[in-house]
């Protein structure tokens, strides 16, 4: 039984269906079906209920996927082991929150790929709850994204960066005072789902602030967009890499009650890639490093 055949299993598992799998093992749709054709006939016995349109695993099929996993994981472990460093020429999926993907990753990644010319990264946008979920059943390697509070266990977390929330308005609004700014002009909300959205509301309640909402967004990027067109203001983290959009706004400091937004790299603590993830810290500290040497951003206390 070869591994390839294990590693679409686990990919079928972590993503639904065939046609995502595919996407993760970078082979075609009918090639997924054929590879599970053939572990059908090396195991003797069905996998998958076939009687819908999308195949779906049945009971000997999710049965046999943490098996597949474990045999997985002791397989790369032990190459991690034997050739460290050549580990990172492979492949890693990463995670990533949306306000990182315009400045933060691709800078990060233009490092990583520098480094290591032949690693091929498949990136995931995602809020945080999502990608949390994703590295906890090894659907993602790593995720650059935001926890409220501790890690559970089982996860290792890396923070690299610390943003304090800031009032954000379009640029030459002329007005800076943040109570007659949040009284006075309309308030642009980010999505209760998304981290960013969670914080701002309580920081609103602390502060004592009843806000009506001209229009929810679901990315940070979206509501600088519409703070930039006068459209509003709102309160947001001041991001630690930001794109020439968001410099471009006035962000006015506020008193945070205690509230920010740590940003990290999560993995799960079992991770048999953990060279390669440090690489990707290692690169993410530099480009933080770079940004803050103009003094755009805290950066995070070691844990």
């Amino acid at each position: 039984m070869s591994l390839t055949l294990l590693r679409t299993l686990v990919a079928v598992a972590d993503r639904g269906s065939f046609a995502a799998a595919a996407d993760q093992v970078c082979v075609s749709h009918a090639a997924v079906g054929q590879q599970m054709r053939k572990l059908e006939e090396l195991v003797q016995t069905e996998l998958f209920d076939r009687s819908e349109r999308s195949p779906r695993l049945n009971a000997v099929g999710l049965a046999l996927v943490p098996r597949a996993r474990a045999v997985l994981q002791d397989y790369d472990q032990m190459l991690d082991d034997l050739i460290g460093e050549a580990r990172l020429y492979g492949e890693l999926s990463l995670g990533v929150v949306q306000s990182t993907m315009r400045e933060l990753v691709p800078r990060v990644l233009k490092q990583l790929v520098a480094t290591y010319p032949q690693l091929h990264v498949r990136i995931v946008p995602g809020l945080s709850e999502e990608l949390i979920e994703q590295v906890e059943r090894r659907g993602l390697d790593a995720a650059i994204l935001a926890i409220p509070g501790s890690p559970d266990p089982g996860f290792d977390w890396r923070p690299f960066a610390v943003e304090p929330l800031v009032l954000i308005v379009a640029p030459g609004a002329g007005e800076t005072d943040v109570d007659t700014l949040l009284k006075t002009r309309p308030f642009i909300r980010h999505s209760r789902r998304a981290t960013v959205g969670q914080l701002a509301d309580r920081w609103l309640s602390k502060a004592g602030y009843t806000v009506e909402a001209t229009m929810e967004l679901d990315s940070l990027e979206s509501v600088a967009s519409m703070v930039a067109h006068d459209l509003g203001v709102s309160v947001v983290p001041d991001i630690c890499v930001p794109d020439t959009a968001f410099s471009q706004l006035q962000r006015i400091p506020l008193n945070s009650f205690g509230l920010e937004r740590q940003l990290g790299i999560l993995t799960r603590a079992d991770c048999a890639k953990t060279r390669l993830v440090e690489g990707l810290l290692a690169a993410v500290t530099r480009v933080v490093s770079e940004t803050r040497d103009g003094g755009e951003f805290t950066p995070a206390q070691p844990s």
